[in-house]
């Protein structure tokens, strides 16, 4: 004694039914990745210029943690997601001249950087970055808001290395 037959499922509620099932899996990977393993931001003023510009789409890996010096990365100060470059680490000796001139560990600094770098009141120099954290200054030096103002960025404030730019303006 069998029971009532079950009816066929329609081959069009399967592939329906595969299709809604791959895109919430694709849907899960998308969010880890965009969440967990790279951050997208918006670039926004000139403190980066001419690196980043204004409205610029920054990239950037969450998952590193060693930042070296001129590394560009993604901090966040204050609220607000910001763009800057890594000058020096925790442990190296950063001198800003009235001149302009930047030195880490004795070593002048400038790489292309345009503008000079004179040091603000809040800190005095030479100064001492503490472990854990990295001296973080914009490439536009005369209109950046960065560690001459509010200090050395602690490296978990830090959350994304960047790995590339998309420039948007314009589009």
């Amino acid at each position: 004694m069998s029971g009532p037959a079950k009816p066929e499922k329609s081959p069009l509620l399967r592939e329906v039914r595969s299709l809604a099932v791959r895109l919430a899996v694709f849907a899960a990977v998308l969010w880890v990745l965009l969440t967990q393993v790279y951050l997208v931001t918006q670039a926004s003023g000139s403190e980066m210029f001419p690196a980043v510009k204004d409205g610029d789409l920054v990239l950037g890996c969450r998952l590193e943690k060693d930042y070296a010096k001129n590394d560009v990365v993604v901090y966040e100060r204050s609220g607000r997601l910001r763009v800057g470059r890594v000058l020096a680490r925790g442990g190296d000796i950063v001198t800003l001249s009235e001149s302009g001139v930047v030195e880490v560990n004795g070593s002048a600094q400038g790489g292309g950087i345009l503008y000079p770098t004179y040091p603000k009141s809040l800190l005095s120099y030479p100064y001492a970055v503490p472990e854990d954290s990295v001296f973080i200054l914009g490439d536009c030096r005369t209109q950046a808001e960065d560690s001459r103002d509010f200090g050395p960025v602690q490296c978990s404030a830090v959350k994304a290395k960047v790995i590339t730019l998309i420039r948007r303006r314009g589009l």
